[in-house]
């Protein structure tokens, strides 16, 4: 005998040092991704057929409507609606040029009120330096109410208008004295009664 031992112990130990496992799942794998190839390649096969039946039914609406448009189409009516549209579309073109022009003359309007808006604004309430000299010299009023503003007297008024009370302010001595006018007394004893409280 050419072995010193057994065939069949050895057959025995060969294969139990066979590690089979690892290459028996991965066929297993294997045939599951093949299996999920299928179905899919299937499934992409049935959807294809799907849209094809459909684009067919699509095409075949598409010529019966493009040969019922042909048979029944009129070369003069045709011709008539395209000169109505270009008269139609030269009417919109003027239109709209005519309110380019229009919009362009607001803006430009837009664009002088507001500058007079800010110069307004700028000079205030009272208006500008000239015109409230001219409105100081034209108004007595206004002209002996800054003389007396000058002179530390602010004058005010009531609802109707009438000058009945004055607020006399001492900037040397800190002071400041409300006085009720009365029209039943002089002007004269005012007059002295402000300057002593000046």
């Amino acid at each position: 005998m050419l072995l010193d031992e057994d065939p069949a112990t050895l057959i025995h130990h060969t294969t139990t040092n066979f590690n089979i496992h690892p290459d028996r799942t991965a066929i297993s794998r294997i045939h599951e991704s093949l299996s999920t190839l299928s179905q899919a390649r299937c499934l992409r096969l049935h959807e294809a057929e799907s849209s094809l039946r459909k684009l067919s039914r699509n095409l075949s609406t598409l010529s019966t409507h493009h040969a019922e448009t042909v048979s029944a189409h009129s070369s003069e009516s045709h011709a008539t609606n395209i000169v109505e549209l270009d008269t139609a579309k030269f009417r919109i073109a003027k239109a709209a040029s005519d309110l380019e022009i229009e919009g362009e003359r607001l803006e430009a309007e837009l664009e002088g009120r507001k500058d007079r808006l800010r110069e307004l604004e700028a000079q205030g309430v009272e208006g500008d330096e000239g015109v409230r000299l001219r409105r100081e010299v034209e108004d007595p009023v206004v002209l002996k109410l800054k003389v007396y503003r000058s002179l530390g007297i602010d004058v005010e008024a009531d609802k109707s208008g009438t000058y009945n009370k004055a607020v006399i302010r001492n900037n040397a001595k800190g002071d400041v004295h409300v006085v009720s006018i009365d029209p039943k007394s002089s002007r004269f004893f005012y007059a002295n009664y402000f300057w002593r409280t000046m």
